[in-house]
């Protein structure tokens, strides 16, 4: 199921089967350090996908303690995480075109064909924190 998501997305993307497998593999990745509900959902219902992420982090260099992990939950990790995200798939030689089709290209494989819904952008994968945030950094300028 996994190798099915990998080809779907390379060939809607027009990226190489190991650059849709890196790609996935670093999306997951954030996802899964961010405790996402997608990482979580896709874990369960894709065989090899919580293997690809650790693989991908590991690769990475990422972080891995349980201090470390709950440190890139505050808004501060999560802007990293999400940060770390764009430049590891830049440099896979992902364009910004490239990269902003990649979750919505994910999202409607996993609704159609295992009825995952609700993961199209950015803010369904590490949350909405960030938001909250920065309204809170608004009001305290004003």
């Amino acid at each position: 199921m996994l190798n099915d998501l990998i080809k779907h997305v390379g060939t809607e993307t027009g990226l190489t089967q190991s650059k849709a497998r890196a790609a996935i593999g670093i999306i997951l990745n954030a996802a899964e350090r961010q405790a996402s509900p997608f990482a979580s959902a896709m874990f369960k219902e894709l065989p090899g996908a919580r293997t690809l992420a650790a693989k991908t982090g590991s690769e990475m260099g990422t972080a891995t303690g349980e201090i470390a992990r709950l440190i890139e939950r505050t808004p501060g990790g999560r802007r990293y995480v999400a940060s770390q995200m764009i430049r590891s798939l830049h440099n896979l030689d992902l364009g910004h075109q490239t990269i902003s089709r990649l979750l919505p290209v994910i999202s409607e494989y996993v609704a159609e064909h295992n009825g995952l819904e609700g993961f199209g952008h950015l803010g369904d994968l590490i949350g909405t924190d960030l938001d909250a945030d920065a309204e809170t950094q608004g009001s305290i300028a004003a």
